[in-house]
């Protein structure tokens, strides 16, 4: 049996890594690879921002805290207070599980 042969612009194109016109198993099994490296690097890159989102946030918080009452809004600063414990634990939370995950993953590589 023959191979079949791709046709002109067709989207299989991609994948025809030799340029052959003709897309191998091999040709695929690569482009599977990469696509799960992509996927992996794109995952990676959004935990990154979401824990530096969290950090910037474990920064920020207590200056909003003192801003509030700055301006007089002794109400807001109040109720900033109050919900600073739990904020703090949930953002510590999320930012040590992100940074252990990284150590365990290194250990097993």
């Amino acid at each position: 049996m023959s191979p079949k042969k791709l046709e002109p612009n067709s989207s299989y194109g991609r994948y025809d890594t030799d340029g052959d016109g003709v897309v191998s198993d091999d040709e695929l099994a690569i482009s599977a690879q990469l696509q799960e490296l992509e996927m992996l690097h794109e995952k990676n890159v959004a935990q990154r921002h979401m824990v530096w989102f969290a950090l910037w946030g474990l920064l920020l918080y207590p200056s909003g805290v003192a801003a509030c009452s700055f301006l007089g809004l002794n109400d807001a600063a109040a109720l900033l207070s109050d919900m600073a414990n739990m904020y703090f634990l949930a953002t510590g939370g999320v930012v040590s599980v992100f940074f252990g995950s990284q150590v365990y993953e290194g250990r097993n590589k």
